[in-house]
C-alpha cells in the first residue's frame, strides 16, 4: 500500500481528490446561483432575501476556499475552469430567477445535491481515515442541513 505525506492511503486519496473536485464544482455553480438570486431577487421579499442571498453566497465563497485548499492538502489539483465545473456539476443553474419562491426552491434543490455529495465523502474520508476530510464534512453537513430546515420553513 502506497502511503501520501499525510499518512493516508495513496488510493483512498485520490478518489477523495476526485470526489472532492465534484464538490468544488458544484459549489462553484451555487455560488453563481445565489449570486445571481442576491442580483436579481424582486417583490416583497427583496430586503429578507437579498441579505440572506448575500450571506450564502459569502458563505459558499469561503467553503470553495477550503475545498481547494484540501484538495491540494491532498496532493491534488482543484478543478478551475468553468468548463470542468459544468461537465460535473449537479447542482441545477438558475438563470434570470427574481420570484422569491422560485429562488429560495432553486437553493433548497442546490443544498440538496451539495449534501447527497457532502454524505458521500464523508463515507469515503471515514474509510480512508482521513480526519481531516471528515471533519470539513462534518461541518458543511450540520450548517446545511439547518439552512435547508430554515428555507424550507420559508416557503412554508
Amino acid at each position: 500500500m502506497l502511503i501520501t505525506i499525510l499518512g493516508l492511503d495513496k488510493e483512498k486519496t485520490v478518489t477523495l481528490v476526485n470526489e472532492l473536485n465534484i464538490l468544488l464544482a458544484n459549489f462553484q455553480v451555487y455560488y453563481q446561483n445565489v449570486r445571481g438570486l442576491h442580483w436579481n431577487i424582486k417583490g416583497k421579499s427583496f430586503f429578507e432575501l437579498h441579505v440572506k442571498f448575500e450571506e450564502f453566497y459569502t458563505d459558499a465563497q469561503e467553503k470553495v476556499d477550503l475545498i481547494a485548499e484540501r484538495i491540494l492538502t491532498l496532493q491534488g489539483t482543484p478543478l478551475h475552469t468553468f468548463e470542468d465545473y459544468i461537465k460535473v456539476s449537479k447542482v441545477p443553474v438558475g438563470k434570470n430567477i427574481s420570484n422569491d419562491v422560485e429562488a429560495v426552491k432553486l437553493v433548497l434543490n442546490s443544498l440538496s445535491e451539495l449534501l447527497k455529495i457532502e454524505r458521500n465523502i464523508l463515507e469515503l474520508s471515514g474509510e480512508a481515515e482521513d480526519e481531516g476530510t471528515n471533519s470539513m464534512m462534518s461541518d458543511f453537513i450540520s450548517e446545511q442541513e439547518k439552512t435547508l430546515w430554515m428555507m424550507n420553513a420559508w416557503l412554508g
